[in-house]
């Protein structure tokens, strides 16, 4: 079984086939697909999906980026998407420092990030971190939100082994995806090698950060078994032992998926 922990089938890039590509993706070896919201729209349109297909879930959540779209309506109204069937999980949310480097703006990722950290607490799900340029400050904030009471997974990692072992202390999953495939992820390759096989969870944040050897293509899920394979290579194992135990991994974090 291949699970999916991280895609956007909500994206635009996959208006004019979305609905004829994710059943050819689940025939293709893809079990379940998590469909990430990372603004309030396209938390919308991955409900919306994930209603369609019953191997589609999805979260809900606004990502850094997007946090003009958060309110103390569109917050309560997230609160109140937590509670459908198919809603597992409350994310993309976490920092991203690489396109926003002015304070006041941080500031306010840091604000709704807790926020978003406290809903998940109260409604009892996982959560979904994206964190770029800004490893610091998203420990802080999680430990000052009381993450560890949820756990979850760090999107695409992009930190050292070293800080990995911080989140792993938290609770916490790593999320592995394409990047790990390319010539020049040496950090990230080295962050696999150190994580226990039990803490990772395989991803490919469709459409973006496809693997080789289809790199510079819009990615899919079905991609993911070159992320497999990389991640069997460095950590000298059977890729079907990768696929089952990142399996088991994501089921137990993702409770409500059946």
């Amino acid at each position: 079984m291949i699970f999916e922990t991280h895609a956007h089938y909500d994206d635009d890039r996959y208006d004019e086939d979305r609905f004829t590509l994710i059943p050819e993706i689940h025939r293709n070896g893809v079990d379940v697909i998590i469909d990430v919201g990372a603004s309030i729209q396209s938390t919308k349109k991955a409900m919306e999906i994930s209603e369609r297909f019953e191997y589609v879930y999805a979260a809900v959540g606004v990502h850094p980026s997007d946090i003009a779209d958060l309110n103390e309506k569109t917050y309560l109204w997230l609160k109140e998407q937590t509670q459908k069937e198919k809603v597992v999980a409350v994310g993309e949310i976490g920092l991203d420092y690489y396109w926003d480097k002015e304070e006041d703006v941080q500031k306010t990722q840091r604000y709704w990030f807790k926020r978003q950290i406290e809903l998940a607490k109260e409604v009892k799900l996982p959560i979904i971190i994206h964190s770029r340029d800004a490893a610091n400050d998203t420990i802080t904030c999680m430990r000052e939100a009381g993450a560890k009471d949820v756990q979850g997974v760090v999107h695409c990692y992009s930190y050292s082994p070293e800080l990995a072992r911080e989140f792993l202390a938290m609770g916490y999953h790593i999320g592995v995806g394409g990047v790990v495939t390319f010539k020049n992820s040496k950090k990230l390759k080295e962050t696999v090698k150190s994580v226990p096989i039990e803490r990772i969870l395989l991803e490919t944040d469709s459409p973006y950060m496809t693997p080789e050897p289809h790199r510079g293509e819009r990615n899919r899920s079905d991609y993911i078994v070159h992320v497999a394979n990389t991640i069997a290579e460095l950590k000298g194992m059977d890729v079907n032992d990768v696929y089952r135990i990142t399996t088991e991994n994501a089921r137990k974090l993702f409770p409500k998926v059946k």
